[in-house]
């Protein structure tokens, strides 16, 4: 017997929202959760107000000395120095055209390489992330776990895991490489993540047999619920009476209370629902939609050459006190031609130096404009200066999933007439590239920012605007899919009975 298109389209929508309602409920409470509790990370704000400030009194090599000392020859891409490892000043040097991880560390007092990052090395990075040695616990070490998914962290691996006696209770993640604090994450922001981004994002899945498999089990459940909230839609709109009532006065046909409450909240709320689902599922880039297949930019002209510091350049002692403050890090990198020194305190900007005088370093900005122009092969139609935040360049919470991302003001906007319709944004203050946009990401930014976040700049500066518009729409949505899954469950229990 052949069954009609509608009674196929019913038949799918009741059985496949059986099983998908749970998840849809389970995405709108995660995602009201993530509006305050995102996944733990380690902030640049945060890393610098914990790393101990240097001491200029210390007997600290200079750059050369330390290289040669620790047989690193040739040219760097950058070099920094900061008590980050161990408790003590370190070099991290990363020579020129190393990739992510290969970063060599060395002792700031004796020129000697880093040695195996072990439990006393983690603890002692822990004491001086906290300022204190009191009640550290060491938790071991571990590969991956259900706080440190994210990919980058793949360079740190294995990651030392140190509890602090703070009140927070806090778990600090030490790099296995390296012997930084690289992630911190507190007992709330670990409870919470339970009911927030880690069951938001599928992280059950993660870390286990399933992991090669992650990546389709999102995009097939969203494709997935997006073709059952779609029938839900139709069925909905198919049974709504807009004109004249049933029999028994109503719109809906649905006797029980709860189906009435399903039938109506999806009219009213199906397509937030269905945007949710969809914009999740732009969050994945799934199949490399938003991949453009743009050539690296080309930074020689903005950075002049490689990085070779030798014994006239200044010493950290000269640097450190030509900056007139607590310094917490230096670092070093080309800049125009220059070996420059980034003199960084707790907050605010760096202070530039020239790398050879320790004399205050202003960049030339016509200088920098021109060099900048060369980053991609291509013609620059304009370059505009952004004073203020605007659709694509803007700054999120710290919790927020793109809220570590550092977006200082004023920067440069680089618009290229390329085939990609590239933007770059380049700190003219630093001459540091913040970012690339081309035509896919924007894309990338308007179906999943502004559809499944709200990062529409006059809702996120008007809060708790935005907080009210998104936790109504999460609440109705919820409506929708908790009503969708009592309904089944029910059905389920009828015919097993």
């Amino acid at each position: 017997m052949r069954l009609h298109p509608k009674r196929w389209l019913y038949l799918t929508h009741r059985w496949l929202g059986i099983a998908l309602c749970a998840f849809f409920a389970m995405w709108f409470v995660s995602g009201m959760v993530m509006m305050y509790v995102g996944y733990p990370k380690l902030t640049p704000a945060e890393r610098l107000a914990h790393l101990p400030a240097l001491d200029a009194a210390a007997p600290l090599l200079s750059p050369a000395q330390a290289l040669e000392r620790a047989g690193v020859g040739g040219a760097l891409k950058d070099l920094r120095l900061a008590a980050a490892s161990g408790g003590r000043p370190v070099y991290f040097a990363t020579p020129a055209g190393a990739r992510g991880g290969d970063v060599v560390v060395i002792d700031a007092l004796h020129g000697e390489h880093l040695p195996p990052v072990d439990a006393s090395w983690a603890l002692a990075s822990a004491a001086a992330y906290a300022g204190s040695s009191q009640g550290l616990a060491y938790l071991g070490s571990v590969d991956e776990d259900a706080f440190t998914h994210s990919r980058g962290l793949d360079a740190h691996r294995p990651l030392h895991r140190v509890q602090l006696a703070d009140a927070d209770h806090s778990w600090l993640y030490v790099s296995g490489q390296t012997g930084e604090v690289v992630r911190d994450a507190t007992r709330t922001e670990r409870l919470w993540n339970y009911a927030g981004a880690w069951i938001h994002w599928l992280y059950p899945f993660r870390g286990n047999a399933f992991n090669a498999y992650w990546s389709d089990i999102v995009n097939w459940l969203s494709v997935a619920g997006i073709g059952v909230a779609l029938a839900g839609t139709a069925v909905g709109i198919m049974r709504w009476r807009f004109t004249r009532p049933y029999r028994s006065g109503a719109r809906s046909p649905y006797p029980g209370r709860m189906m009435r409450w399903h039938h109506v909240s999806g009219l009213l709320f199906a397509l937030i629902t269905i945007t949710w689902i969809f914009s999740g599922l732009m969050s994945m880039n799934p199949w490399r939609i938003f991949d453009s297949g743009a050539a690296p930019l080309q930074t020689t002209a903005l950075q002049g050459g490689p990085l070779v510091l030798t014994a006239q350049h200044a010493t950290p002692q000269a640097l450190i006190g030509a900056a007139g403050g607590p310094v917490r890090e230096l670092r070093w990198q080309m800049v125009l031609g220059r070996p420059t020194a980034f003199a960084q305190a707790a907050s605010g900007a760096a202070q530039l130096f020239d790398a050879g005088t320790a004399r205050p370093l202003a960049l030339d900005p016509a200088a920098l404009k021109t060099a900048a122009t060369q980053l991609i092969a291509a013609p620059v139609a304009r370059i505009d200066t952004l004073t203020d935040y605007d659709l694509y360049y803007y700054a999120r919470a710290p919790h927020s999933m793109m809220g570590a991302s550092e977006r200082p003001l004023p920067i440069w906007r680089i618009v290229f007439d390329d085939t990609h319709a590239s933007w770059v944004h380049l700190d003219p203050h630093t001459g540091n590239v913040l970012g690339r946009l081309d035509s896919h990401k924007r894309a990338s930014r308007w179906l999943f920012a502004m559809l499944h976040s709200w990062d529409w700049l006059p809702l996120l500066e008007r809060r708790p605007l935005w907080d009210i518009t998104l936790l109504t729409l999460s609440l109705g949505g919820l409506l929708l899919s908790g009503s969708g899954m009592v309904i089944g469950w029910r059905r389920l229990r009828r015919r097993r009975g």
